[in-house]
């Protein structure tokens, strides 16, 4: 019971925000954000070295969330700043149980409710996907070990490939906090 409790305090932190350590090296062995290929909301495969010198945001997404309306903000980050960040949205059933669609389904939802043209991908579980192991182990990315808490943290990679900045969900994407690293 202490450990959910620490989890939702810490997710729901005013703050919520994590930054990459000035002079922090990346272990040679470790795999780049360039090197990962998932498949999109589609079932597509898309390669991650289409995403090569842009900033990229990655925000874990569920349909039936308190944070759900953030999708609104999502979509206006990429109309608005699209040009300056590449937006990769991961639904998952992780928390609470709140995204039990189908891709197909998600898909829908996202485009007749909030509009959604950003990038989908397929359904992941935050706890055994390969990209988010990489978000959230030091050892593979350098430095960050926050891994998602809720629905809707967020991760900032910059234009080298480099993990810079975790955004708990309580984060929104139009935040000052977010739109000052852009």
């Amino acid at each position: 019971m202490k450990k959910l409790k620490y989890l939702l305090l810490k997710s729901f932190s005013p703050k919520g925000v994590s930054t990459r350590p000035k002079n922090t090296t990346i272990p040679a062995n470790a795999r780049s954000f360039y090197d990962f290929k998932l498949k999109s909301i589609e079932g597509k495969e898309i390669d991650f070295s289409i995403y090569t010198g842009k900033k990229v945001l990655i925000v874990n997404t569920a349909s039936e969330c308190g944070y759900t309306p953030q999708y609104d903000e999502l979509q206006h980050l990429h109309e608005a700043h699209g040009s300056k960040v590449t937006l990769l949205g991961f639904p998952a059933n992780n928390f609470g149980g709140q995204e039990p669609g189908t891709n197909t389904e998600i898909g829908a939802f996202c485009r007749k409710n909030f509009g959604v043209t950003f990038q989908l991908f397929g359904k992941v579980d935050v706890t055994d996907n390969e990209l988010y192991k990489w978000l959230s182990d030091e050892n593979q990315n350098g430095w960050n070990s926050e891994a998602p808490t809720w629905n809707f943290c967020k991760y900032l990679i910059n234009e080298k490939g480099e993990l810079v900045k975790y955004y708990s969900s309580a984060v929104n994407p139009m935040s000052d906090e977010i739109l000052k690293m852009l």
